[in-house]
């Protein structure tokens, strides 16, 4: 894991100050780029609970808490229904626990942004791909 002798590359509270700063999906791009200055080089968000795993260089590894109450994810994966949710969120069209609870429904387990690659992939339950989008830079 991390030796506690090394320099931590990034913390919590830099990553909660560069997300603070993201009202729109507009603002995310923004974010990402702050983000990889810090040393994150990738990260996965979980539908179950928002809990996030922050990625940086060596193995490091940073886990957040969860930021809400427990959804149950289908096991039945439904890509197409996502997609349109998804569309809807990224317009602006619903808040962010509503996109949560739309994301359980169709069966998104997790999504995982790969700040080298730009793009962020969204996964069921089974690990499977629903879609994977470039973010723009």
């Amino acid at each position: 894991m991390y030796s506690f002798m090394e320099h931590q590359p990034f913390n919590l509270d830099q990553l909660k100050t560069a997300h603070a700063k993201v009202k729109s999906g507009a603002d995310f791009p923004v974010y990402i780029r702050e983000i990889s200055k810090l040393g994150v080089k990738s990260y996965s968000t979980y539908v179950s609970d928002g809990h996030t795993v922050f990625k940086g260089d060596n193995v490091f590894e940073l886990s957040s808490d969860a930021k809400y109450a427990q959804q149950t994810i289908s096991d039945n994966a439904n890509p197409d229904a996502f997609q349109e949710q998804l569309k809807t969120h990224q317009q602006g069209g619903s808040d962010y626990l509503t996109f949560i609870t739309q994301c359980a429904a169709a069966g998104v387990e997790n999504w995982v942004v790969n700040i080298a690659e730009m793009t962020c992939t969204y996964y069921d339950k089974a690990g499977h791909k629903m879609l994977t989008e470039t973010i723009p830079g």
